[in-house]
């Protein structure tokens, strides 16, 4: 594959030592891969078609596990199936196989959707790069421009022959020239163009310099931030954890002065249960001394009566109560 392309190269150069007799001879190169990374079209429709690959892959994947899904289960059911129903399963894993087979091929086959996309997007930026590369080379005179990300074997390029940048420049200013609305903007193109290859290199680096400070400032003032957030969190949890000591110190007083309290109302309570016991005991005690003195009292009536009741039988008649009969 070297030679095929080096002997291409070594006849230009034979050929232009007849050339160089009469005039020096011009040679430039470009980076596909580089100027590719810089349009920003470009990047942003690669990120798309990534998104799509992986959408594409995790179908793959979820058609997959399917099958082996099925697998497993035909074995695990192998046993209690007939032949027929186990070549009827065969054939069935057999075609979502091929149709994942297929599914592979029409994404990311030699004819897939994958190259046809991949081949989409770049013709767009290698059209709009060919255009540049002939303006410059007639322009510069350039005898000779290569790409060095191709198959061409560069056996050493001097970075002075690189008209990448050249290329990417001519290709901004190129979209920015259809965006011109006013005449503000028109003449803000103008002063762009007018400005050599070095001088937009000088600015570039300027802007750099710039965005590294203003990022590495913005870096201190985060790192700052979150050195007073870590304060802030700090004290806060600080804060907590002496309210949470606070609590639980009030909590255990009061939990203290209630374990006293109910001590004391038990105490109270278990005096005043004796003292009603002993009420309710005296009272029936006295209830029945008092049914006592009741019977006792219905007895020495009763007594009474009968010997009042034997006097009268026993004494003469005609004898006043209360007579004794002894006078």
């Amino acid at each position: 594959m070297r030679t095929k392309f080096l002997l291409p190269i070594v006849a230009i150069f034979l050929m232009s030592y007849t050339v160089s007799a009469q005039r020096s001879l011009r040679i430039g190169y470009i980076d596909m891969d580089y100027i590719l990374e810089n349009v920003p079209e470009y990047q942003e429709a690669s990120l798309q078609l990534d998104t799509k690959v992986n959408k594409w892959k995790s179908e793959i994947e979820v058609k997959l596990g399917e099958v082996e899904q099925m697998k497993k289960q035909l074995n695990n059911e192998r046993v209690l199936l007939t032949k027929e129903l186990i070549e009827e399963r065969e054939e069935e894993i057999q075609f979502e196989e091929e149709q994942i087979l297929k599914y592979q091929q029409d994404r990311f086959g030699p004819g897939g959707d994958l190259m046809i996309q991949k081949r989409q997007l770049v013709e767009p930026v290698q059209d709009q790069v060919f255009n540049a590369v002939q303006e410059i080379a007639t322009n510069k005179k350039y005898d000779f421009v290569f790409d060095k990300s191709s198959d061409v074997v560069m056996l050493y390029t001097a970075e002075r022959h690189d008209i990448s940048d050249q290329v990417l420049r001519s290709i901004t200013r190129a979209a920015k020239r259809s965006q011109v609305n006013s005449r503000k903007d028109k003449d803000e193109l103008e002063r762009d163009e007018a400005r050599t290859v070095e001088e937009d290199k000088e600015i570039s680096e300027r802007q750099q310099a710039v965005e590294a400070k203003k990022a590495e400032r913005e870096a201190a003032l985060e790192e700052r931030a979150k050195a007073r957030e870590a304060q802030r969190e700090a004290r806060k949890k600080e804060f907590e954890e002496r309210r949470a000591r606070l609590l639980e110190e009030r909590q255990q007083r009061k939990d203290s002065l209630d374990a006293i309290r109910n001590a004391e109302k038990d105490q109270i309570a278990g005096a005043t249960s004796e003292e009603l016991k002993e009420q309710a005991r005296q009272r029936l005690i006295e209830e029945r001394q008092r049914k006592k003195d009741s019977t006792l009292a219905v007895r020495k009536r009763k007594r009474d009566s009968i010997i009042e009741s034997r006097k009268n039988r026993n004494r003469p008649p005609g004898t006043p109560d209360g007579d004794d009969g002894g006078r």
